[in-house]
């Protein structure tokens, strides 16, 4: 399958799963008055309950056809790494979700999809080897965020401390994927999925009803840790659930199958420019200014860098 062009309706399915993670931010944006934790949990309570017959339906098939990787999933070592994962997935959408409220969905999108440039970072400060092609990417990146910051002085709906936010989302989704990388060699996609979305649920709305004193009561549902039921904002979570939780990331890990890594991984780095277009056809943000059109055309160009350079430094130990 490798060595075949992927049917046409992969990319169909790609350029859908695309649209659907993209659509997110400007999603959340429409959800008003609401506290930013409070939005996070009610986004994965949902997806999680998308993610459950799913997970149910594996479960019962790998428990009659896989018993020994059936027993496996209730080893400690793989209970600890569900754990460790959902956290940071907690920690990501936490961070991520406050920093839509905090400054423009533009930045917040550039800067939550800039865990590439981390991953290097990481890497050279662990002595590992990269390449020319990460480095130049890193440090065109790097150079983009600070063109790109300098918007916080001169476009009104941009601050730094909402700009931190997402990258500590960024920062913390590296574990979510370095986890999924360990785990789904073995594991199913929604036995991997739906505990760790629901785990983060779960922290979301402890953290809410502890720091934005949310409710476990169903009034008033702006307030409440299960006010996504409300008629106010159910299709708009439900839209959440189904479109970015279910369409974008599983359709995004049911392409593997026909295309390269590779592609999928650039094709989603288009995200702050799909969703900054989606969110200004909803008007749920301004079109961005110029030191952020400029900084977010050499942060993208850097991360799209940094992947190609990742990419090839893989197929280089493969081949070798």
């Amino acid at each position: 399958m490798a060595n075949q062009p992927p049917p046409a309706f992969a990319w169909f399915i790609l350029v859908a799963s695309v649209l659907a993670v993209s659509s997110a931010g400007a999603l959340l944006q429409l959800i008003v008055d609401v506290e930013p934790l409070l939005k996070a949990s009610w986004r994965l309570q949902a997806t999680s309950l998308v993610l459950l017959l799913p997970f149910l339906f594996q479960m019962r098939r790998m428990k009659n056809e896989e018993p020994e990787s059936f027993s496996q999933l209730f080893d400690l070592r793989v209970l600890g790494i569900i754990a460790g994962s959902a956290f940071c997935l907690f920690v990501h959408f936490g961070s991520w979700i406050w920093s839509l409220d905090h400054t423009s969905l533009t930045h917040s999108l550039l800067f939550v999809t800039a865990h590439p440039l981390v991953i290097v970072c990481g890497l050279y400060l662990m002595g590992r080897s990269i390449s020319k092609k990460e480095t130049s990417g890193a440090i065109i990146g790097f150079i983009g965020a600070m063109i790109t910051l300098i918007g916080a002085r001169n476009e009104g709906d941009v601050t730094l401390i909402g700009d931190f936010a997402a990258f500590v989302g960024a920062v913390a989704i590296i574990g979510y994927l370095a986890a999924g990388r360990v785990l789904r060699n073995w594991m199913p996609l929604f036995i991997y999925a739906f505990p760790v979305t629901f785990i983060a649920a779960i922290l979301l709305g402890i953290s809410s009803l502890v720091i934005e004193g949310s409710s476990l009561a169903n009034i008033p549902a702006s307030i409440s840790l299960f006010g996504w039921l409300d008629v106010t904002w159910l299709w708009i979570v439900l839209l959440l659930a189904f479109g970015p939780g279910l369409v974008g990331h599983t359709g995004i890990n049911g392409v593997l199958r026909w295309m390269p890594p590779l592609v999928i991984s650039v094709s989603v780095l288009f995200e702050p420019l799909i969703g900054s277009l989606i969110g200004w056809a909803l008007g749920t943000t301004l079109v961005p200014g110029f030191y952020t059109w400029l900084g977010g055309i050499f942060l993208i160009a850097g991360v799209i860098l940094v992947t190609l350079g990742r990419y090839e430094s893989k197929m280089a130990v493969a081949d070798g």
